[in-house]
């Protein structure tokens, strides 16, 4: 169901919802608090794989970062190291995200600039597993700081790329025609809008008879061994976007991991297929 402007509660959400860097200082309040722990409990994801989360006191645990101020809670995420485990993460950090932000609660997604070995020491990090991201929680302060203003402006932020630079036509560059991309709607929008790794925006998506198949188009440096590829992060959010807004529709998405062989340049990596 659309409201007034058009826009369904989840897009709503996902187009509104900006990342938070300056917060004010105010602690979760007890009530939120037992929402978020309520609601992490009930998240999981369609590759089957376990993401454990954390809630960390700040002044408890020494935390910070230095492109923060004002946060007294961090929320971790910690994986195995399986295969799909980076893209499982996104998906499932980022219904965390959503879900905060309906309840008026900012985040921002963080893989380094912080002091790692703290955070991960602080989270219980076991053997095998990996914490690619954390991500402050708290009320957002009434102005930015400037040096939040200046990294959104640096990273063009509130820009992204038009759906047929994203969403293709049963093969590689070749852009949706008008009727299939009405067809999709608002679940492009809702990609398109998914937040990502200073902003490189790496998903793509080619649309056959079989489904909607979805690839990371890689850039250098956004892998390592401690955070996991983080444009694969990526992709799991822009997946997750994609397969609630399916849900929001009434429809019943399903995941596979099956790749169809379509032919795709050499810096780009087949992910997963989401069919009805």
């Amino acid at each position: 169901m659309k409201g007034e402007d058009g826009m369904t509660e989840l897009l709503k959400t996902i187009k509104g919802r900006k990342s938070v860097r300056t917060f004010d200082g105010r602690p979760v309040s007890a009530e939120d608090r037992e929402k978020l722990e309520q609601y992490i409990a009930t998240i999981t994801n369609p590759f089957g794989i376990p993401v454990r989360f954390v809630l960390l006191d700040a002044k408890e645990h020494g935390l910070s970062s230095p492109v923060l101020s004002g946060e007294t809670l961090y929320a971790a995420g910690i994986v195995p190291k399986l295969p799909n485990a980076d893209t499982a993460f996104g998906y499932a950090f980022e219904k965390l995200v959503l879900y905060a932000w309906s309840l008026g609660i900012g985040t921002t997604w963080i893989g380094g600039t912080m002091k790692r070995d703290v955070f991960e020491r602080a989270a219980g990090l076991g053997e095998g597993e990996m914490m690619p991201c954390v991500s402050p929680l708290g009320y957002p302060a009434k102005k930015r700081s400037i040096k939040e203003t200046m990294m959104r402006k640096g990273v063009g932020a509130d820009t992204r790329q038009p759906a047929e630079k994203i969403f293709f036509d049963g093969e590689w560059d070749k852009p949706l025609p008008a009727e299939k991309q009405a067809a999709i709607g608002d679940l492009a929008e809702m990609v398109r809008w998914s937040p990502s790794a200073v902003n490189k925006q790496p998903w793509r998506v080619i649309v056959t008879d079989n489904g909607c198949h979805f690839y990371e188009k890689r850039d250098r440096g956004y892998s390592g061994e401690k955070t996991g590829d983080l444009q694969k992060i990526d992709v799991g959010i822009a997946l997750c976007h994609f397969m609630m807004g399916m849900e929001e529709q009434g429809d019943n998405p399903c995941l596979a991991v099956d790749n169809p062989g379509l032919e795709v340049p050499e810096n780009v990596e087949y992910i997963a297929t989401v069919k009805k």
